[in-house]
């Protein structure tokens, strides 16, 4: 029997028992989702009861019932992810859900479970090719240590437009490929019309190769696998042929400024309780979400491509986040859709300070807005996909939503300072006049009560640390709780700032107005000219609310307080949380600390060395580079078309004459790379700069390549 007859007899096997396990998940996630919104809905009444009771005129004015609503919608989304914590944890006391792909098959079975053929795919958009990279070549490390590497295949997919970073990119291929001996399992493509961002770049990707591979695993450009976790997954879905998307939970490493390490922090010790409550509610209808997990190409291929939106404005046009409507178009082919928290070794790296992260969050917003439009009018889309469109949207309008709710509050707080007590509101029908009572103490209980939502998962996840014995790892029980006590004052300075941040963007979202879709910032810090210019406006409204707050009300000013202060001190919050002194003083005092950083696998320490991938070029760009080094002009071009256009020709012809006499800096970037993708001019600039004189600009250049050796 072949290799492949092998594969399609072990996939026909698995297929029999994987049939009846559909049924059986479906009943106990349809059991777990109605407790689940059962309990959030009577928790929310009942909130929701208390807070008409707390009100002066219990709901009289139209000001009080939109504060009950706008409460009722923030506190329920609150409470699912209390309660999905809560499960979490009930989970890992009982050693995981016995129902999830991993509890199903022992170590045993998938170490015998034959593997497929995989690609390894990186999308990448104006990256820093040095961190990217090594990133990638560590993970082809791994997996030649695991002895399976002959089932991969690795592809580098970029869509940069920057001729010295897609440059830099080739020559760090080229030097991957001969450090790794990688040729012909190691390649790179550059896209000249990047269409439709990432999931163009997938799709471009699937037309050419896909049906080469069974299976493909999607990278993000900060993305790490382990060898032992690409096997296992491959080998999951080898035993769960109904499985479409597998999608591992990632661990955020390599943080060093101190906003990083306090998500990095976050992610590590609250993720596990909330991803597993995630995986055992959705089951097989979970989210992807883009990268490190594994995708059945087949299926994918035939059921997840992405039209334009029909409608108008935002919901016109491309999809942005590709990911979670993938997942809805595979769960509507008729496969499954898993996320597995046990598949550990999976990381991805955070934003370095806050104000990338919320342009980030300006990206994302407006790609969740556009799923609204696919969660009320998609077609034959389950059930638990559109809650997990909706969990999704939540993500961005509860921000709007909360900020509605301060503007209500204020506004019933200005009427009761200043305008004459009513005691016949407009919309009362009783016979008996509504007497306006504050009630004070009750209403700090549902404050308390709202804050214990939103804060006890926190304390349980100390618990979860110290029954499973890793408080060690995370430097102690007392740093522990005290690197939460950290981390949660933080959050608490930052729910502000981001709540007027995302509530721009939905706004902004909504209006459809332009948006810039750039690479992501890694390393650089957060400057006081940057800072200032982005939250001045929200200090201004945090220190005007203030004041008026003030005018109206010594007590009401106090409870303006927590939202006030944070915003007014948003830009030295920004700075400051963006410097790695900071972060590093933390780290040696043993807080924020995670057990890879006390015990980091090989995979992180081969990620470390920033220098070891690319050579040192400094004092040549990357086209300066490209047309002077044999080696690199010799790959470039191999890379390169020909363009044999009589007009284009001309053109080319005019860019080569103006680079050799005036140099690069003459040309803009757009007429650089013309000249980067074309491979007649590559080799004449290389012919012609080697023949300047030595007082030309290329004869300097060239001094200074024989410098370099």
């Amino acid at each position: 029997m072949t290799m492949p007859e092998a594969l399609d007899t072990a996939v026909a096997e698995s297929a029999k028992d994987a049939s009846s396990a559909t049924y059986t998940w479906r009943g106990i996630a349809l059991i777990r989702r109605s407790l689940l919104i059962l309990v959030v809905l009577m928790q929310t009444a009942v909130a929701s009861y208390y807070l008409l009771w707390i009100l002066p005129y219990h709901g009289g004015t139209w000001v009080e019932k939109a504060l009950v609503a706008l409460f009722s919608v923030l506190y329920a989304w609150i409470s699912v992810g209390f309660w999905t914590a809560v499960l979490g944890l009930i989970l890992r006391l009982r050693g995981g859900d016995r129902h999830s792909l991993l509890k199903r098959h022992s170590d045993e079975k998938l170490a015998a479970t034959p593997l497929a053929r995989t690609a390894i795919v990186m999308p990448i958009y104006h990256e820093p090719v040095q961190r990217t990279l090594r990133g990638l070549q560590a993970i082809y490390r791994d997996l030649e240590r695991c002895g399976h590497l002959e089932h991969f295949e690795f592809y580098i997919l970029s869509d940069s437009r920057d001729p010295d970073v897609w440059l830099a990119e080739q020559a760090a291929w080229q030097r991957m490929c001969e450090q790794l001996d990688a040729g012909g399992r190691l390649f790179y493509r550059r896209r000249t019309i990047n269409l439709n961002y990432k999931s163009g770049n997938i799709a471009d990707f699937l037309r050419r190769w896909g049906r080469r591979y069974r299976y493909m695993i999607v990278l993000d450009a900060d993305s790490l696998l382990s060898g032992q976790t690409l096997l296992k997954m491959v080998q999951l879905m080898q035993c769960e042929p109904r499985t479409g998307i597998l999608q591992t939970n990632p661990t955020v490493v390599n943080a060093q400024s101190l906003f990083a390490r306090l998500q990095q922090f976050a992610n590590r010790i609250y993720s596990p309780l909330f991803s597993t409550g995630l995986a055992a509610i959705q089951m097989g209808d979970a989210a992807f979400w883009g990268h490190n997990a594994i995708i059945r190409t087949e299926p994918f291929m035939k059921h997840c491509g992405l039209r334009k939106l029909p409608g108008f404005g935002i919901f016109g046009g491309p999809i942005m986040s590709h990911d979670f409507v993938e997942a809805a178009y595979m769960g509507r082919g008729g496969y499954e859709v898993w996320l597995e928290p046990g598949l550990g070794e999976s990381y991805e790296e955070s934003p370095p300070t806050l104000a990338d992260e919320l342009t980030r969050d300006e990206r994302w917003s407006k790609g969740n807005l556009q799923h609204i439009w696919v969660m009320l009018f998609g077609r034959n889309i389950r059930f638990a996909h559109r809650l997990a469109f909706l969990n999704g949207v939540m993500a961005y309008l509860a921000s709007p939503l909360w900020l509605t709710f301060l503007i209500l509050t204020t506004v019933e707080a200005a009427q009761i300072a200043v305008a004459p007590i009513d005691y016949f509101p407009e919309g009362y029908e009783g016979l008996f006049p509504v007497w306006p009572e504050w009630r004070p103490l009750p209403a700090v209980m549902l404050v308390a009560s709202t804050a214990a939502l939103l804060f006890l998962p926190k304390f349980l996840a100390i618990f979860d640390a110290v029954i499973h014995r890793q408080a060690r790892a995370f430097g102690g029980f007392v740093r522990l709780t005290l690197s939460v006590l950290i981390e949660i004052l933080i959050s608490i300075l930052l729910a502000p700032i981001r709540m007027l941040a995302h509530s721009r963007y939905v706004l902004s979202g909504l209006l459809n107005l332009s948006l810039h879709w750039g690479g992501q910032n890694r390393t650089e810090a957060t400057s006081w000219r940057q800072a200032l210019l982005t939250h001045l406006p929200g200090s201004l409204v945090g220190l005007g609310w203030s004041v008026f707050a003030w005018t109206l009300d010594p007590l009401f000013f106090l409870w303006s307080l927590p939202i006030a202060i944070p915003l007014v001190l948003a830009a030295p919050t920004s700075v400051l949380l963006g410097r790695s002194g900071p972060g590093a003083a933390l780290r040696q005092r043993k807080l924020l600390l995670i057990p890879e950083e006390t015990a980091p696998e090989t995979l992180l320490v081969e990620t470390s060395d920033e220098k070891r991938l690319l050579p040192a070029t400094e004092t040549l760009t990357r086209f300066e580079e490209a047309v002077l080094s044999p080696r690199v002009n010799a790959m470039h071009r191999s890379l390169a078309r020909h363009h044999d256009g009589r007009l284009r020709r001309q053109n080319l012809d005019q860019l080569e004459k103006k680079c050799l006499e005036e140099g690069p800096g003459a040309l803009s970037r757009s007429e650089l790379s013309h000249l980067c993708r074309d491979s007649n001019s590559l080799a004449r600039l290389h012919q012609r700069a080697w023949r300047s004189s030595p007082d030309s600009y290329w004869g300097r250049r060239l001094a200074v390549l024989e410098a370099q050796g």
